[in-house]
């Protein structure tokens, strides 16, 4: 009977120590730290799980991932020369150019034609045709434009717009051809055509040289 007692008392001392030792061995408690060079911030405790499957766990939060992306803004003019041929007062003489524009501008573009002179002028004769009566006559010399392609974007709420008529008689206007709000691709169908008209009185002076050269600018906003 004592030797019972005995071997029952040395059994539940041997599980009491198995007891203590195992809850003292994996009780939860930080084991190590996760942490980024040189960045305290992100530093943050590896955690022992004292639950099976006694998993180790932690995190690192808020890497940052970061990119560019370039602007990009091309242009391509059909022609170098507009030639209107033999201007007559019964009707207009128009020539015309394609302009074709790609950008990822978020914002918006600007396609606009400037006037060096102001005018078609004739170096042998000193005149010049534009709808002022500077000289007491009046003739017309015009710039339009209008949409050569459906769209070039699939951006959502994307416009674009071409819709010139004007008269030119100035070296300082900028007469807007084209505008678009929003990114737009290269299809190779130009976007916009340019024209230029002009038509004479019967008093205009004969001259074989009128002419004028035009400057074409894109400005875009990203």
């Amino acid at each position: 009977m004592t030797k019972t007692k005995t071997k029952t008392k040395k059994i539940l001392a041997i599980f009491a120590i198995a007891t203590l030792t195992f809850n003292s061995t994996y009780a939860a408690t930080q084991i190590g730290t996760w942490s980024v060079t040189w960045q305290s911030s992100f530093d943050s405790a590896v955690m022992w799980d004292d639950t099976i499957p006694w998993l180790a766990t932690g995190s690192v939060n808020g890497i940052t991932v970061t990119a560019k992306v370039l602007p990009t803004l091309n242009m391509v003019i059909s022609t170098w020369a507009i030639d209107l041929g033999i201007l007559n007062a019964a009707a207009y003489s128009t020539g015309s150019l394609d302009i074709e524009i790609w950008t990822n501008a978020s914002n918006w573009a600007t396609v606009s034609a400037k006037s060096t002179q102001g005018w078609l002028h004739s170096a042998s004769n000193g005149s010049s045709i534009n709808d002022t009566t500077t000289d007491g006559i009046a003739e017309s010399y015009k710039f339009s434009s209008a949409l050569n392609a459906a769209s070039d974007s699939s951006v959502a709420w994307y416009t674009h717009t071409a819709a010139l008529d004007s008269e030119v008689n100035n070296t300082t206007s900028s007469y807007t051809l084209y505008t678009t709000n929003k990114p737009e691709s290269s299809s190779w169908v130009n976007d916009v055509t340019f024209f230029v008209s002009a038509k004479i009185d019967e008093q205009t002076p004969a001259g074989m040289d009128y002419n004028d050269t035009v400057t074409i600018t894109v400005v875009w906003n990203f």
